[in-house]
């Protein structure tokens, strides 16, 4: 498969599996409804969630798959479940979603995963393969990450990437860092 193209498994109108890109570890694919067991792990977790404005529930899971999945339709983006390669084991999301900030739609990268995950390099193998996609495929102009100022290994994988920090914004209620990459920083991405 090249990169940043999806390798589709139909069954009708439905994409069972949509495969968005492979790292050495990795595969991202598309989210599904199925996925529901999977997130709710990440979701119902308090040290995992520290970061955001709360856990989520069954009903705001529910709700974050269908915002996903609508955000395939509309944008042919979103968060993509990271699983691994061989073994088809759930690790977390990563994806890039459009964000509202200053008044400009941004393309954020965000990934999250489970603790049984943290501190493997799958978070930076992810979001790596998302600035490739995001820079090379899409050729967007710029990708953000809207960070927690506490949250350091976000911090650290945004710039393992190649991502500098830009500035603060308020939004969710908190103080948010601002880390980007932009066309320039093509040359550091080409080597991730």
């Amino acid at each position: 498969m090249e990169s940043g193209q999806a390798e589709n498994i139909r069954l009708g109108r439905f994409c069972m599996k949509c495969i968005m890109g492979e790292t050495e570890r990795l595969v991202l694919r598309q989210m599904t409804e199925e996925d529901f067991n999977f997130l709710k792990l990440i979701f119902s977790d308090h040290e995992t969630m520290q970061y955001y404005p709360s856990t989520k529930n069954d009903e705001e899971t529910k709700e974050w798959i269908g915002w996903t999945m609508e955000n395939y339709r509309k944008f042919g983006i979103g968060m993509w479940i990271a699983e691994d390669r061989h073994t088809g084991e759930f690790y977390g999301q990563c994806g890039i979603v459009p964000q509202k900030i200053k008044g400009a739609v941004e393309m954020e990268i965000g990934y999250l995963f489970k603790k049984s995950a943290w501190g493997k390099g799958f978070a930076t193998e992810a979001a790596a393969a998302c600035v490739r996609f995001g820079l090379f495929e899409w050729k967007f102009d710029k990708i953000i990450s809207l960070i927690d100022p506490k949250n350091i290994p976000s911090i650290r994988v945004a710039e393992k990437i190649g991502m500098t920090y830009e500035g603060k914004i308020y939004r969710w209620n908190k103080h948010l860092s601002i880390f980007s990459i932009e066309n320039m920083g093509l040359a550091i991405a080409e080597n991730l």
